[in-house]
């Protein structure tokens, strides 16, 4: 079976820093990374098709994602940045569409999880945005903590026209207790413009000694609560090498997914992210 692997970063620190990267517990990731070095992990992984994700507020670094998606089979599409909050929100999206390699731009994200304020998400010109996202046919990827999850309700209800992607099924701690996580998610589950990446739970768990056990519950909650039709794997890549290589992410989604029927594990594994995203 193919694969679709939708969500991945590269970085180049020669040209930026990622400012995110702090602390000598980052240092294993703390050099370049591009698409030719996933490449061979992903053919080995039978992964096809990928979804390059923004790491920085700066649309220069989309120009570039977008750059890379145009010149390269394996990445089909990208989620990029865009100031939420800036008037011209619609001016910026429509000019990045109108590039020979717009049509790569899929969808925007924003660290929500970096903002101190939980209902950032609910700011009037943060929803003027995302308003114009929707009108631009994008969707938007929530990268979010379970303190962030009131407010994605509570937008992914009011934004019913936009699809909404929660990224890292919104990062619980592995190993702390399931609750106000679970059943928040299962209410942002229950609206049905929103869909789930099963992806960047290795970094949420002990890095030096989780196993596909630890994960498998909330895993349980994210499919049971989504359905398959709408949980999408992704590897988190190269972020994931943190605690695991590409490979065993990939080797942990199966195991994880492996009480689904093959048409369920295809939904996962391609079909969802291929729908979400219109990849080609």
């Amino acid at each position: 079976m193919s694969r679709v692997d939708a969500h991945h970063h590269v970085w180049d620190l020669t040209v930026r820093e990622q400012s995110w990267m702090a602390g000598p517990e980052l240092d294993p990731i703390r050099r370049n990374f591009a698409v030719e070095d996933l490449a061979p992990l992903a053919a080995a992984a039978d992964v096809t098709a990928t979804v390059l994700v923004q790491t920085v507020g700066l649309v220069e670094e989309t120009v570039e994602f977008l750059e890379v998606a145009a010149g390269n089979e394996l990445v089909a599409g990208v989620v990029g940045w865009v100031d939420l909050t800036a008037d011209d929100v619609a001016t910026a999206l429509s000019g990045l569409l109108a590039r020979p390699d717009g049509p790569y731009l899929k969808g925007i994200r924003h660290q929500v999880h970096d903002e101190p304020d939980l209902d950032w998400l609910l700011r009037p010109d943060v929803q003027h945005g995302l308003a114009a996202v929707a009108e631009a046919g994008l969707v938007y990827d929530l990268l979010t903590k379970t303190p962030h999850l009131p407010a994605a309700i509570a937008t992914a209800r009011a934004c019913p026209q936009l699809t909404f992607v929660v990224d890292h099924i919104s990062k619980p701690v592995i190993g702390e207790p399931l609750e106000p996580w679970a059943s928040q998610l299962r209410e942002l589950a229950a609206l049905p413009n929103v869909t789930c990446k099963l992806s960047g739970m290795v970094t949420e768990a002990s890095w030096t000694d989780w196993k596909p056990a630890d994960l498998q519950t909330y895993a349980d909650v994210v499919l049971d609560a989504f359905g398959p039709d709408r949980v999408m794997f992704g590897s988190d890549w190269p972020v994931c090498l943190l605690a695991a290589t590409y490979a065993q992410v990939v080797d942990t989604a199966e195991t994880l997914t492996a009480r689904l029927s093959p048409a369920e594990r295809e939904a996962v594994f391609s079909t969802t992210a291929t729908r979400t995203y219109k990849l080609s």
